[in-house]
């Protein structure tokens, strides 16, 4: 029940004793503002109100102002006065709360993220490294504050933390640009509402490795032997961990075949890891010597063999549905990481990545002047300038030129 209007004074409030029920003293100086007083002793200042432009019918607010102890009475008053002032304003504060209370936090919309946009609309292994990056960096410091409140300073902050790895930093950066965007489609916050808008990518050392001549025929050397004699097991430290190698009794390591023929068909064909690990025979036209991928990175992708590949997988085993089987015949393998560690420890090839295949199949054909296009059209790449990171090897055309005038002119000097 309500006691009759009296200034709130801090002896007021003081001599204002708890109830079988919780009750209210209003103050008679400041319309709307009160004290409730509960039944187990707490104090709260609160304040009552209509909300502008509804009519004398719409129904009443409350909103707290503040514990009486945290804040004193004049504060209280100083808290109404303008609270009131944004009622006048047309605003209405308690619903605001409400709506602010009610909002999503970063970690459900982390969550919604994944599973409405990313996981029906993006590969599987992009979404589960989307997924990763959320939870490893982004979620055990924001996860718990609401979506709509989190600051660029703290995004900025996020990733000048990870500035030891630009690369992962800044794909960061991307896909919690990419959530809030999906956010404000879906109206999970307000547009505009982008903590990563004007924050600047860190540099990314651009790191281009091809195998060279000697390189190469290293690596053949060890393929040849890994598939025969096996490599000593004393380079391959991971050797009794991997359950797709075959152990000898001579401690050495032997390739299952299809793992030697993976790494050969990543070198011939241009194409990415997945492509291959992934690749069916039923995707295979040996006929007209092609890959006709259903799906990768790009969509659907026809891959055009060369006669080494076409070899490679007419001879070849047929006892799995995938061209490189994992431990379970009828599953693709998952990777060849232990392997790859295997080949390079042997032949030399410290620092050279499984991508870096990829990369020697496009500097071969950038080098032998085929043309841009060309070498783009056999990796699959979507847009040329994917390509023009390969246009510095294309020198053939000006060392031919170069050797043209350097040869009349020693002609001239000559004679």
């Amino acid at each position: 029940m309500a006691t009759a209007s009296i200034k709130l004074t801090k002896r007021v409030v003081d001599d204002a004793l708890p109830k079988a029920k919780r009750y209210e003293i209003w103050d008679g100086e400041t319309r709307g503002l009160g004290l409730r007083v509960e039944a187990s002793g707490t104090k709260t200042y609160i304040l009552r109100y209509r909300p502008r432009n509804i009519g004398p019918g719409a129904p009443k607010r409350f909103v707290s102002l503040g514990r009486h102890g945290a804040i004193t009475p004049d504060e209280a008053r100083a808290r109404a006065r303008a609270t009131l002032g944004a009622v006048a304003a047309g605003r209405d504060p308690a619903l605001e709360r409400k709506d602010a209370q009610a909002a999503i936090t970063c970690s459900e919309l982390a969550n919604r993220f994944l599973e409405e946009h990313v996981g029906p609309k993006r590969k599987a292994h992009t979404a589960k490294g989307y997924g990763a990056s959320l939870r490893s960096n982004f979620l055990p410091t924001l996860g718990k504050r609401k979506a709509e409140l989190v600051t660029t300073a703290e995004v900025a902050k996020l990733h000048l933390s990870l500035r030891d790895r630009p690369y992962q930093a800044n794909r960061l950066l991307a896909i919690i640009g990419s959530m809030y965007t999906f956010a404000a489609r879906r109206g999970l916050v307000a547009r505009g509402t982008n903590p990563t808008i004007g924050l600047e990518r860190f540099t990314e050392a651009k790191r281009e490795r091809f195998l060279g001549t000697e390189e190469l025929k290293r690596l053949g050397e060890t393929l040849r032997l890994a598939e025969t004699e096996g490599l000593p097991r004393r380079l391959n430290a991971d050797a009794r961990a991997n359950k797709h190698l075959v152990k000898e009794p001579n401690q050495r390591t032997v390739f299952a075949p299809e793992v030697a023929l993976a790494f050969r068909l990543l070198l011939f064909t241009g194409a990415r890891l997945r492509e291959i690990l992934h690749l069916e025979w039923a995707h295979v036209d040996l006929e007209r010597g092609l890959l006709l991928l259903p799906d990768s990175k790009t969509g659907r992708k026809t891959i055009v063999l060369s006669a080494p590949a076409l070899a490679l997988l007419r001879d070849a085993d047929r006892s799995s549905a995938f061209v490189v089987p994992g431990a379970t015949r009828d599953q693709p393998r998952s990777d060849l990481k232990k392997p790859w560690r295997a080949i390079q420890q042997h032949s030399g090839l410290s620092g050279v990545r499984i991508h870096d295949l990829r990369h020697t199949f496009a500097s071969v054909g950038a080098g032998s002047s085929l043309g841009l296009p060309i070498v783009g059209k056999l990796l699959g790449h979507s847009q040329s300038a994917t390509t023009a990171r390969y246009a510095h090897l294309d020198a053939d055309p000006l060392r031919r030129a170069a050797d043209i005038i350097g040869e009349k002119i020693s002609g001239a000097m000559e004679s």
